[in-house]
């Protein structure tokens, strides 16, 4: 079955992504839109030097020593929390985690004022995921003495995949993103991985193809700087990596997708299409997967899958944040 040649109207969930500022300096990360490539590559470089400590099993370090990481995940979350945690414990950091389940939140008060709560007890760092785009960006603006780090928010940004999804690519393309092209097939509309992943390639000199159901691709979605296919045939040929996102059920609207059978048929990564690929193309996925649906079971196999390479380097990219963001708030407010 192929793609119809007019895609269906995008819903008003899907269009285009909410574009909150994205700052990204000093003791904030809340974004790769906007950083610059200098800033970028300095951010990959620390990152694998980070790497290379954590595959010594070297002892714990004190770099965060002093410093108070709150951990405020109001959507679920198991890689990136877990890797959050484990990279602000290796730096020496106090690691406290925040259950919106049982706050003040259930009673009314506002996401400010809890933040505000925490500032007060001391909280230097704050890693936020939240369902609202733009969060993140909203409390830098109100809390002068705490550092925001954005661990995904809304259909925004997810700065911290983006920045390993960047590093996994880096390595398996031999350190070059000029002239290299990456498809990324799926929900768009609702997906922080493909903006984060967006803004940083194409900062980085690389070239990105989309493509994905009509209902689930935002509209002028090549405003973003990537280019768009109509098949998962198109996007794939000749490509340098796919990256093969989650469906975000717990986002759509109803009726975006006939069935996960047919998604599958149509928008799913199987070994042949990624035969149309590069030889030394990579398969990615920011997990969960959903096995069998966005990519075929067979793909387990391929020796160029990085998918379990993207979680290890998710805590070497969370190392390299949390130094950076806490470097930045001692130089400003201690």
């Amino acid at each position: 079955m192929s793609a119809p040649s007019l895609p269906a109207p995008a819903p008003a969930s899907a269009g285009l992504f909410s574009t909150p500022p994205a700052a990204a300096s000093g003791r904030h990360l809340l974004g790769l839109e906007g950083m610059s490539r200098a800033a970028l590559e300095g951010l990959l470089e620390e990152s694998a030097a980070e790497r290379d400590w954590l595959r010594k099993g070297a002892p714990n370090r004190d770099d965060l020593a002093g410093c108070s990481v709150m951990l405020t995940f109001i959507e679920d979350s198991t890689r990136t929390r877990t890797s959050f945690e484990v990279a602000a414990r290796r730096l020496g950091a106090n690691v406290f985690t925040f259950s919106a389940s049982t706050s003040s939140l259930n009673k009314g008060e506002t996401l400010l004022d809890t933040m505000k709560v925490f500032e007060a007890m001391g909280a230097q760092l704050v890693v936020l995921r939240h369902s609202q785009s733009g969060s993140p960006a909203y409390l830098a603006r109100h809390l002068p003495r705490t550092g925001i780090i954005n661990a995904g928010d809304g259909m925004h940004e997810h700065p911290t995949q983006g920045l390993l999804d960047l590093l996994t690519l880096r390595d398996a393309w031999g350190g070059r993103f000029e002239g290299r092209r990456l498809a990324i097939v799926g929900d768009i509309a609702h997906s922080r991985v493909a903006r984060s992943a967006i803004a940083g390639l194409t900062t980085l000199g690389a070239l990105v193809t989309v493509c994905g159901p009509g209902t689930l691709m935002p509209a002028e979605v090549e405003s973003l700087g990537c280019a768009r296919a109509e098949t998962i045939e198109e996007a794939m040929t000749d490509a340098d990596g796919v990256m093969a996102l989650r469906i975000q059920q717990e986002r759509m609207e109803k009726g975006l997708l006939p069935s996960l059978v047919e998604y599958a048929r149509v928008w799913g990564v199987d070994m042949a299409r990624v035969e149309r690929m590069k030889d030394d193309a990579v398969v990615m996925h920011p997990g969960p997967v959903n096995h069998g649906v966005e990519v075929d079971s067979t793909i387990a196999e391929y020796g160029r899958n990085v998918i379990l390479q993207q979680v290890a380097n998710g805590v070497a990219a969370r190392c390299a944040v949390l130094r950076r963001c806490w470097s930045a708030w001692k130089a400003e407010l201690s």
